[in-house]
C-alpha cells in the first residue's frame, strides 16, 4: 500500500529524531525553560528576520489555532474566515466551544477577497444593530489554503491593510507554510512576518513529531501566554522535546528543503495525472493535490493507494486528495505513476 492521503503518516525527519535521541537523557527544566527552546526561538527569529517576535512552542495545530484566537479576542469577538477555512470546517468547532463564532466569507479557491472582507467590515459597522451581532475581532487565513492555494503578495498586502485600518489582527495559519512558501512565486517567510500579527511555523506536517511555532510579530503578544497556552491543554510539561525538534529543523536550512522536496514530488505527481487524462479539482502549486475520479476505478485505486477523501463530485465521480510530504520516495512516486 502506498500511503499517500496526508503528510503527516510519517514520524519525524531523520535528523530530528537523531536530536531527541542525543539529548534523551539531558536534564532540563520543564515547560520550554530549556537551553533547546531559547536556541531554537533565536534561529526562527534569524530565519523570519524579525528578531523582536516573541515565539511560543505548542503542541499541535487544533490546539494553536484555539489558543491563539481565543487569546487575542474579546468575549464578544469572532474570527473572520473563508467558508472553507481550516477553523470553520476541520477544528470540530474547537473555536466556538471556547467562545467564539468563527464568521465566514466565501472563499474563492481557498481564499478570503480583500474586496468583500472590507465590504462585510464596512457593513458590519454601519449596521444600526452592530451591537446586537458578533464583532468581528480577528481574519483568519492560512497559507497554503485548505485547497493548497496561495496567496500572493499583494493580497496579502491588501488583507493586511484592511486589518490595519480597522484594528484588527491578521493571523496567519502556517501548519504547511513550508511547502507554501516553497511553491510560492513571490511571498517570502519575511512578507509573511511583516503582514501578518501573529503566524505560526507548523512543524507537524513538516518533520516533526509533533507542535507547532506560534511567532506574534508586532510586540502584540497577550498578557499571560503561557498562562492561556496552559488552560488550552498546549502546554508540554516537557517542553524540551518541542525546542530540541525546531532546533533542529531550523539547523542548516532543513525547513526549506523539505518544503522543496514535498512540492517537487508533488509536482512530478501532478504532470503524470494530466499526461494521463485525469481532471484536476482546483490548479494549486503546493503539496495538495485535489484529483477527481471516477467510482468504478477509485475501487481500484484504493485497494493499492491510501488517499484523502475530499467530497462528492457527482454521483459518478469523487474528489480526492494525493499529499506529499517531507518523507515522500521517488521511489513512491514511480509506484504511484504506474497505478495511474
Amino acid at each position: 500500500m502506498l500511503y499517500f492521503s496526508c503528510d503527516y503518516a510519517e514520524g519525524c525527519h531523520p535528523k530530528v529524531l537523531e536530536a531527541l535521541t542525543e539529548t534523551n537523557m539531558e536534564s532540563t527544566p520543564g515547560y520550554g525553560e530549556d537551553i533547546y527552546c531559547e536556541r531554537a526561538k533565536e534561529k526562527i527569529k534569524s530565519y523570519i528576520n524579525c528578531p523582536d517576535a516573541d515565539i511560543y512552542f505548542l503542541v499541535g495545530g487544533t490546539q494553536t489555532n484555539q489558543t491563539v484566537i481565543d487569546s487575542m479576542l474579546s468575549n464578544y469577538d469572532g474570527v473572520v474566515a473563508a467558508s472553507t477555512g481550516h477553523v470553520a470546517v476541520h477544528e470540530a468547532g474547537a473555536i466556538e466551544y471556547s467562545g467564539h463564532k468563527v464568521i465566514t466569507l466565501p472563499g474563492h479557491e481557498g481564499k478570503l477577497d480583500s474586496n468583500e472582507l472590507r465590504q462585510f467590515l464596512m457593513d458590519h459597522y454601519a449596521d444600526d444593530s452592530a451591537e446586537h451581532m458578533v464583532n468581528p475581532g480577528m481574519v483568519y487565513i492560512s497559507f497554503p489554503t485548505e485547497y493548497g492555494t496561495l496567496y500572493s503578495k499583494a493580497e496579502l498586502e491588501a488583507l493586511s491593510s484592511i486589518c490595519n485600518e480597522y484594528q484588527i489582527p491578521l493571523f496567519i495559519d502556517g501548519a504547511r507554510l513550508a511547502y507554501g512558501l516553497a511553491a510560492s512565486k513571490d511571498v517570502t517567510i519575511e512578507d509573511i512576518a511583516r503582514l501578518s500579527d501573529v503566524f505560526y511555523i507548523g512543524g507537524t506536517k513538516v518533520g516533526a513529531l509533533f507542535g507547532e511555532a506560534v511567532v506574534f510579530t508586532k510586540h502584540n503578544t497577550p498578557k499571560h501566554m503561557v498562562t492561556q497556552i496552559k488552560q488550552h491543554g498546549a502546554l508540554l510539561a516537557k517542553g524540551r522535546l518541542l525546542g530540541v525538534q525546531f532546533d533542529a529543523i531550523f539547523t542548516d536550512d532543513l525547513y526549506t528543503q523539505m518544503g522543496n522536496h514535498a512540492v517537487k514530488c508533488a509536482d512530478e505527481i501532478r504532470k503524470e495525472l494530466k499526461a494521463k487524462g485525469y481532471n484536476l479539482y482546483m490548479e494549486n502549486p503546493t503539496n495538495q493535490i485535489f484529483v477527481i475520479m471516477d467510482n468504478s476505478a477509485l475501487k481500484t485505486f484504493g485497494q493499492k493507494v491510501s488517499y484523502g477523501f475530499w467530497e462528492k463530485y457527482d454521483d459518478s465521480h469523487t474528489v480526492i486528495r494525493i499529499a506529499t510530504s517531507w518523507a515522500t520516495t521517488e521511489a513512491s512516486v514511480e509506484a504511484l505513476k504506474k497505478i495511474l
